[in-house]
């Protein structure tokens, strides 16, 4: 079911902007988060993926009370693992919200959540704290002043990347996955492509599962999506974030960066 548009128009001149609270994997190092985004236009913000660490930078910008939404590309806990913190702060501390988080995720999160916040005979009560809206391929939703489409991913489990619009602009975000026509057409004429570069190589063998893209295919699905940036993220231990850029470069004549914790991107 899709979140209502806000009765309230949105402040003029508030563009859609990318604000990274964290892009390690798969775990956090001291100094950045798992993956995490800001993603805010108008007056409505949504916490893209919740991995490991990144409901305490979300706080720089705004608090659980503040969210209009939060958004899950898949359920491994470096993209969802925060989600079980801010049910606790949704429901038991200081967070006063007139209804339930909506919360944009994969088939049976609710019941991934419930199993493990539940330590007794009754089941947690996963929904007081979140709206639960499950994706599907092609899933559309508005979001206060955002547009989010979701397309169904390759990543060997349920997984999804969306592509946010408003105001004209447009951001595609990958998830987790490996180089797929569902991601080159959902990110087709976007003005930003924040694609996951975790490998770095491709697996040795065709019949090895490829779940992730290397540098050099963030740099093609952005080539062949016509997508007027790049910012790589989710960059793999085996890597770092001047190597991936610079890779992606070879592949993708447009600007890239990489996705820094803290680092903001504005889009118009």
């Amino acid at each position: 079911m899709n979140h209502a548009p806000r009765l309230t128009p949105p402040p003029a001149g508030d563009p859609l902007r990318l604000t990274v609270l964290g892009s390690a994997t798969p775990y956090p190092a001291a100094d950045n988060p798992c993956s995490g985004y800001l993603v805010s236009a108008g007056g409505t913000h949504v916490w893209m993926d919740a991995g490991t660490g990144t409901l305490g930078p979300l706080q720089r910008y705004t608090g659980l009370a503040g969210l209009d939404a939060v958004w899950i590309s898949h359920l491994h806990a470096d993209h969802s693992a925060d989600l079980l913190t801010a049910y606790y702060g949704l429901l038991f501390a200081d967070v006063r919200r007139a209804a339930p988080l909506p919360l944009y995720g994969p088939p049976g999160i609710a019941g991934r959540l419930a199993g493990f916040l539940t330590h007794g005979a009754a089941r947690s009560p996963v929904e007081s704290a979140f709206a639960v809206h499950e994706l599907s391929d092609g899933h559309r939703a508005r979001v206060g002043a955002l547009t989010l489409t979701s397309r169904a991913v390759a990543h060997g489990m349920p997984a999804f990347a969306v592509r946010v619009e408003a105001g004209g602009r447009t951001l595609v975000y990958s998830g987790d996955t490996a180089p797929c026509a569902a991601l080159t057409d959902l990110a087709e004429g976007c003005d930003l492509l924040l694609c996951e570069a975790e490998s770095a190589r491709r697996p040795e063998r065709d019949e090895d599962p490829h779940v992730h893209h290397t540098p050099e295919e963030a740099g093609t699905t952005a080539a062949a999506a016509g997508a007027a940036r790049l910012v790589v993220t989710h960059v793999g231990r085996g890597l770092t974030p001047p190597e991936a850029v610079a890779r992606a470069s070879a592949h993708y004549a447009g600007p890239v960066a990489h996705a820094d914790p803290g680092a903001v991107f504005t889009l118009g």
